[in-house]
């Protein structure tokens, strides 16, 4: 992020207001990040919707992912789901819900494409037990002991149909999510 040096504060704030409302619709027009933080901030899109448009996406991305190498595509379409729960985070600043969008991404891997864990390319299966991981991670970092136990039935099925697999699992994930 670039540092916004003590003469561009100075040259912004002496811009009359009609010229702040063309730079900054100018600024929207070329950045959706900073379009969705707007529209988050002025409450044009709900918490709800937002939540809803990137699951969307998500799905979308998932389940369309196509190709030569299925595992690849799925590996491809993963990475891109991860950036959308991140862009959701840098949003919406909101930790419950970005488990929510893990868990989500979660279950349309675990509900529509564990028999390409078995592939010879491994890329995606390394890749999912680690959103896995990352998910118990954020879990017991970001949210409160209650939560713990709601999360904990979803989690241990993944964790058992993950270790449940004939190859080695790839990362250090526990046998089952312990809940304080």
């Amino acid at each position: 992020m670039p540092v916004v040096s003590a003469s561009l504060k100075k040259a912004i704030k002496q811009l009359d207001d009609k010229e702040k409302e063309a730079l900054l619709l100018k600024a929207i027009r070329r950045d959706a990040e900073l379009h969705d933080i707007i529209a988050y901030e002025l409450e044009e899109i709900t918490p709800d919707e937002f939540f809803e448009q990137t699951a969307a996406k998500i799905q979308e991305l998932l389940l369309n992912a196509t190709g030569r190498s299925l595992p690849k595509a799925l590996n491809k379409a993963l990475r891109k789901a991860a950036k959308e729960i991140a862009r959701f985070k840098r949003v919406t600043k909101d930790p419950k819900a970005e488990v929510e969008l893990h868990l989500h991404t979660l279950r349309i891997i675990f509900d529509n494409y564990t028999s390409q864990f078995d592939s010879y390319y491994k890329g995606f299966y390394t890749s999912t037990a680690r959103l896995l991981l990352r998910t118990i991670q954020l879990i017991k970092k970001n949210l409160h002991e209650d939560y713990h136990v709601e999360y904990k039935d979803t989690v241990d099925s993944f964790l058992e149909q993950i270790h449940g697999r004939s190859k080695p699992v790839p990362v250090a994930l526990p046998r089952e999510f312990e809940v304080e």
